[in-house]
């Protein structure tokens, strides 16, 4: 019983497949578009209000198999760039990034 439910998942996964890879969206980066990136580490800590994309930041080169060398165009020094990989990125299409901020004024009793 085990193995024709094992070989039943295994036939929808396989023709799942292409109907999920058909709905991809191929994202293409050019240098100076602006883009949000990932926060990953943010998952470790739970809080609905926090933001996981942070950013804008500049695209300063876009290399081959999906790297993107990023710069932060609000930085002094235009030397300071990283690599990250375009998984990561979306487009930033302008605006105001609203910032969650709590300011709690305690007072002793």
């Amino acid at each position: 019983m085990r193995l024709i439910v094992y070989e039943s998942s295994n036939l929808y996964k396989y023709k799942m497949k292409p109907y999920h890879d058909k709905k991809l969206l191929k994202k293409s980066f050019q240098p100076g578009h602006q883009v949000l990136v990932f926060n990953s580490r943010l998952k470790l800590f739970p809080g609905k209000l926090k933001s996981k994309w942070s950013g804008p930041f500049t695209i300063k080169e876009v290399k081959p198999y999906g790297v993107v060398e990023l710069m932060d165009p609000s930085s002094d020094d235009p030397k300071r760039s990283w690599v990250v990989k375009d998984q990561r990125l979306k487009l930033y299409h302008g605006g105001n990034i609203e910032r969650l901020t709590t300011i709690l004024n305690l007072q002793d009793p």
